[in-house]
């Protein structure tokens, strides 16, 4: 199967395509915009903790600290990490046989910190398709890895959310019963996603119908300039898609890895919640409960318009888990989650876009 992928593949170096500038992340005057939101949020935070808490009790409970639940999380954030690179090198492997695993690693990172400095997280893609076009990846197929990508570790997540809230379900009932509806309402917009991508693979031809007229309506009240050109490139990524998606659907060997790798990543990024819930002194709540309710979380952040869901992710942890943790353990609880996943991501993504020698270190 490597060498239908091969032959579907113009593997011209497309550094010059004007279009790519086009994708590429926000201006820089935005960009400053949104880093100093993150800064801004982050003080806000510590702000709010030294006036709520006193710096005595935050003294105690840093003092109180179990560091070994705090490295258990960190070892659980790099795992999320090697994942999520992991299956995103399989389908570009897949394509392109001259492809690293530490080239991956560090697409990867650079879609994390793009994804937490730009609104909805709509930065992260077109910064790894330009990177990986750097390396002679067309910016279609790259698109389209990263698609399938999303309806597999989709798919991965609400499977293995949902069979844990099945198993969980009086708990998780009991907990969210004002919140219920939300969830719902979530899980059923995360489903409609995954569909509507499987159809764009299947039947390419209604989701050609249903854009085109958006692509052009848009245009017609001047939100979009050169309608048709943007509607022919749109039309080709689609095509492009559409015969990848074929191509994998006999690949079930690989799907199947990705699955299994997706529900893993799943399963430790939901861990990370777990422990810091442990390293702050906390217990009566296993494991197995507090998956649902960071499930629950990620669904509302993902319709938090701010750079990493800024404001929206503290305070709905602040609802799902206060009455879990410890008198004086929540914000302090709250700052440690968010360096995990926020401020270390974006930190280490930076660290990524530094120049190196090529050359040093790649392994296929």
């Amino acid at each position: 199967m490597q060498e239908e992928f091969g032959e579907n593949i113009n593997k011209e170096n497309n550094q010059n395509n004007p279009s790519l500038s086009e994708n590429k992340a926000t201006n820089k005057k935005t960009a400053i915009l949104n880093v100093s939101l993150i800064l801004i949020i982050f003080l806000g935070l510590f702000i709010y903790m030294l006036k709520v808490d006193g710096i005595e009790n935050i003294m105690h409970v840093l003092n109180s600290v179990d560091y070994r639940w705090v490295l258990a999380g960190l070892i659980c954030l790099i795992m999320h990490w090697l994942c999520e690179s992991l299956n995103l090198h399989i389908p570009i492997k897949k394509m392109y046989q001259d492809q690293k695993f530490t080239n991956s690693i560090k697409v990867s990172m650079i879609g994390q910190l793009f994804n937490n400095i730009t609104p909805f997280s709509s930065g992260g893609q077109p910064m790894q398709a330009y990177e990986l076009n750097k390396t002679g990846k067309r910016v279609s197929d790259s698109l389209s890895a990263m698609a399938i990508k999303f309806i597999i570790t989709q798919t991965a997540l609400v499977v293995s959310t949902l069979v844990v809230v099945i198993i969980e379900f009086e708990f998780f009932k009991t907990l969210m019963q004002d919140y219920l509806w939300i969830a719902i309402i979530g899980f059923m917009v995360n489903i409609i996603a995954i569909l509507v991508m499987i159809l764009a693979g299947i039947k390419k031809e209604i989701i050609v119908y249903i854009t085109n007229p958006i692509v052009r309506l848009l245009g017609k009240i001047h939100l979009l300039k050169n309608t048709e050109q943007k509607i022919k490139k749109l039309n080709a990524s689609i095509d492009n898609f559409s015969n990848q998606f074929i191509l994998m659907k006999s690949e079930k060997i690989m799907v199947l890895k990705m699955f299994l790798i997706a529900v893993v990543q799943s399963l430790v990024y939901y861990s990370i919640t777990y422990m810091v819930y442990r390293a702050f002194g906390n217990y009566g709540v296993s494991f197995l409960q507090i998956i649902p309710m960071q499930a629950f979380l990620l669904l509302i952040m993902t319709f938090i318009p701010t750079p990493g869901s800024g404001l929206g992710a503290e305070g709905g942890f602040y609802l799902l888990f206060n009455s879990i943790f410890q008198n004086g353990t929540i914000h302090m609880s709250i700052l440690f989650w968010r360096m995990y996943t926020f401020y270390l991501p974006i930190i280490i993504g930076a660290l990524f876009l530094i120049p190196i020698k090529q050359g040093l270190g790649d392994v296929p």
